[in-house]
């Protein structure tokens, strides 16, 4: 009894912490199925998107590639080097859930997007099941949702303001890239010389436009790892 109680409060804190994930995740969520319906993709298409890769920034990166004519290759290999740091997260998460079976772990991972894991990760304590679950439930769901009704709601918009929606894919870059650059100057050169390196590459035509964002990405990288690795040096 004591248990099933004990459960039921951590849903309940599961809801009421995963509540401002779902208010924010559905206006866009539906930018995203809108501009799913202004590229040509069918609905079953864009309901699977979010259904299966669930991953904001990186499902409107994949239509941009889309749209672009990139390869299915290059789109994949570029969305495991966006999403890495989902990797850190979920292991981050795992050892705070001790009494969650393994069976669980590939689900919990599968939810964990950067805001869940910004709000489950404030949480003071050991982890549960079911808190982490009915966050991730209700944040899956409000993106699914909103993906729906954005591409319904795209059926019945004007063509200019259909049209008008692609501004939507870089004031999502831009949302995600400006807090993160006003927090550090390396992160901002970082950003810069990624646009710098892939502009370079796809002006001399070597590779193919996705294979040059792969590129630019590795690069990048590297450098971010050798700039960061100074600074903590530095502190030692």
């Amino acid at each position: 009894m004591a248990r099933k109680l004990a459960q039921k409060e951590e849903i309940k804190k599961g809801l009421v912490d995963g509540l401002p994930i779902v208010i924010g995740y559905i206006p866009i969520a539906m930018a995203f199925g809108i501009l799913s319906k202004t590229s040509g993709i069918g609905f079953l298409d864009s309901f699977l998107f979010s259904v299966m890769v669930f991953a904001g920034a990186s499902q409107f990166m994949a239509l941009n590639l889309l749209n672009a004519g990139v390869g299915l290759g290059e789109i994949i290999l570029t969305t495991l080097l966006v999403n890495f740091r989902h990797f850190l997260m979920s292991a981050s998460l795992a050892g705070r859930i001790p009494k969650c079976g393994k069976k669980w772990l590939p689900l919990l991972a599968f939810g964990i997007t950067d805001e869940a894991f910004s709000v489950i990760s404030f949480k003071e304590g050991e982890l549960s099941r079911e808190y982490i679950l009915t966050l991730q439930m209700i944040s899956y769901l409000s993106w699914v949702g909103g993906t729906v009704l954005g591409y319904l709601l795209g059926a019945v918009l004007p063509e200019t303001i259909q049209a008008s929606m692609g501004v939507g894919l870089y004031a999502m870059f831009v949302a995600i890239l400006i807090p993160e650059a006003k927090k550090s100057k390396k992160i901002a050169f970082l950003a810069i010389l990624s646009g710098m390196v892939n502009t370079l590459l796809s002006y001399l035509e070597i590779l193919p436009q996705g294979w040059n964002i792969v590129l630019s990405i590795l690069l990048v990288s590297l450098i971010g790892v050798y700039l960061f690795e100074r600074k903590e040096a530095s502190y030692e």
